[in-house]
């Protein structure tokens, strides 16, 4: 994974093939760590280039107070300007086309990118936006968004609150589908990782199933296989 630069001197880091079709792949509120890098690394192996926006400028919150400050000051409709970039950015350096994949606060801006920002497809994981980002019922391009029964940020990531949006997207023809993880919650993805076992012990969120962990990952790999072909 190479640190880079694009669009206006902003950081992020990649890997894969530059020919390959490509995933910007939204950090959680925690920032670029090496959790969010490890994710975006299992991506590339699974075929695609993937692209990291450090939205943070190289901050990191190293506990839930820290994560939580550094999200109430960031900018976000800055943020969804800096991911427009990132698009430009991996289309004029060879992506045919781009998706996005979000984490957590990356999951509600996967919403954004999906309405605003000229991806082909987008996989929103635990994380709903503000309306006044995002007008969801207005997004034409494919969503696949997943969600854990067992989380509890209501207003955010709750399956009551994602069912809301679901019905709103529905309603107005969107093209998604939203996925629920009946043995799953907050930040469930990140089981895929190394340091998973450490994260869910650290943080208190339930350890997620196993089996819904691989069908998640199944889920999105094959999502953007097929819509970014």
């Amino acid at each position: 994974m190479q640190k880079v630069t694009y669009g206006n001197g902003l950081p992020a880091y990649e890997i894969g093939e530059k020919s390959l079709p490509a995933l910007i792949v939204i950090q959680e509120y925690w920032g670029v760590n090496e959790l969010i890098k490890e994710v975006a690394t299992l991506f590339s192996k699974d075929g695609f280039r993937c692209f990291v926006p450090d939205l943070y400028k190289g901050k990191i919150g190293l506990d839930v107070e820290e994560a939580a400050h550094l999200m109430n000051a960031l900018d976000f409709k800055n943020a969804v300007e800096e991911l427009k970039q990132a698009v430009d950015y991996l289309k004029s350096t060879g992506a045919a086309k781009v998706g996005a994949v979000g984490f957590c606060m990356g999951g509600a801006l996967s919403f954004c990118a999906a309405q605003h920002c000229g991806v082909a497809a987008a996989a929103p994981f635990y994380g709903t936006p503000h309306s006044t980002l995002c007008e969801v019922e207005k997004i034409t391009v494919p969503i696949e968004a997943h969600f854990g029964d067992l989380d509890t940020i209501t207003g955010f990531s709750d399956v009551a609150t994602a069912k809301v949006l679901e019905e709103k997207m529905k309603l107005a023809g969107a093209p998604a589908t939203f996925y629920y993880y009946e043995k799953s919650g907050h930040s469930f993805f990140n089981a895929v990782t190394s340091q998973a076992a450490e994260y869910f012990a650290k943080y208190g969120y339930p350890y997620p199933d196993p089996d819904e962990i691989a069908l998640a990952r199944q889920r999105v790999v094959e999502f953007f296989k097929k819509k970014l072909a």
